[in-house]
């Protein structure tokens, strides 16, 4: 059996692993890199969605077939569950592990593999690294390939999300959404409970995801009448951002320039258009009710037109978002 032992050259590899991960290169540039030090055949990214609470591959290189009942197999194994409890890799075939090695590995040539649970640096579990080879792995594979664990778990990281560069301000809580209303967590954010819990707001997300604003920004009104600034911002979610996406933002906040909620209504209506008259009606209002309250949101705005209060309540995020 081959020994491995480092030299610098190694430990570039090493480095180059983290760095491919973090830029352009992805799993496969990292893959590359690793094999520098690590003799693999054939490997495969697993990954776990927290959103759906399954498994599925995601990268794979030097197998002749995957199969698609593997990945959520292999999860299914005491050995598995083990791995993940110890974060220990495991090596097949071992106890417990011989018939997803025959069904799954040996047929296609393979005489040893080698699984490691991916956690990143905070701990959380994002998926699993199956190593496949021909011959059989040097003694140190195991413990070489959990200590770069926590950078190659950004490759199954599934709650990344590919945010607009204008990015959000800390202390926004969010939930991001794909098209089909799954919940997924936005990283460097607290999650939003308020939004998570609206049943609502996936529609809502749909609706933005199918129209062809890159961003939007209003006011929010939750269902305990709580006024939130909101924002939304196409994104992409799931694996490498591929899935079309949105991430929904709020933050508590009073309602700007004292305005009442009834004027942001109003204020609402005169930003799409409406007339005095269409206001009226769609808020079941008098037309002078509608008068007295846009002569105050005028004084409270310092504007002096309808397009100039357009304007700035476009550009400032003053009129309401329904979800």
């Amino acid at each position: 059996m081959a020994e491995i032992t480092l030299d610098v050259r190694q430990l570039q590899a090493f480095a180059e692993v983290g760095y491919q991960v973090a830029g352009s290169g992805g799993a496969h540039a990292a893959m590359a890199a690793l094999r520098r030090v690590v003799p693999v055949d054939a490997y495969e990214f697993v990954a776990f969605d927290p959103a759906t609470g399954r498994h599925h591959s995601v990268v794979s290189d030097g197998h002749r077939r995957i199969d698609h009942d593997a990945a959520e197999e292999y999860a299914g194994l005491e050995a598995c569950r083990r791995a993940i409890a110890t974060r220990a890799p495991v090596i097949m075939p071992e106890p417990g592990t011989e018939r997803y090695f025959r069904r799954h590995l040996a047929p296609y040539g393979w005489r040893a593999g080698l699984t490691t649970p991916l956690f990143l640096a905070e701990g959380r579990y994002t998926g699993l690294l199956h190593l496949a080879t021909k011959d059989s792995f040097p003694r140190l594979t195991g413990a070489l390939v959990v200590a770069i664990s926590p950078m190659l778990a950004h490759v199954t990281d599934l709650t990344r999300c590919v945010i607009d560069p204008v990015g959000l301000p800390p202390d926004f809580r969010a939930v991001a959404f794909d098209r089909v209303g799954t919940r997924r967590e936005v990283p460097g954010h607290e999650t939003s409970a308020v939004l998570r819990e609206d049943p609502a707001m996936a529609a809502f997300a749909r609706a933005f995801i199918d129209s062809r604003e890159l961003s939007r920004h209003g006011l929010w009104l939750d269902r305990k009448g709580r006024w939130h600034e909101l924002r939304l911002l196409r994104a992409g979610v799931g694996f490498q951002g591929a899935l079309q996406g949105a991430v929904v933002a709020e933050r508590p906040c009073p309602l700007p320039y004292d305005l009442t909620g009834r004027e942001v209504d109003v204020l609402t209506r005169v930003a799409a258009g409406d007339s005095n008259p269409q206001i009226a009606a769609a808020l079941v209002l008098s037309v002078r009710t509608v008068t007295t309250h846009l002569e105050h949101i005028f004084a409270k705005l310092g504007c002096d037109s309808r397009t100039r209060l357009t304007t700035k309540a476009l550009a400032e995020g003053l009129c309401r978002l329904d979800a």
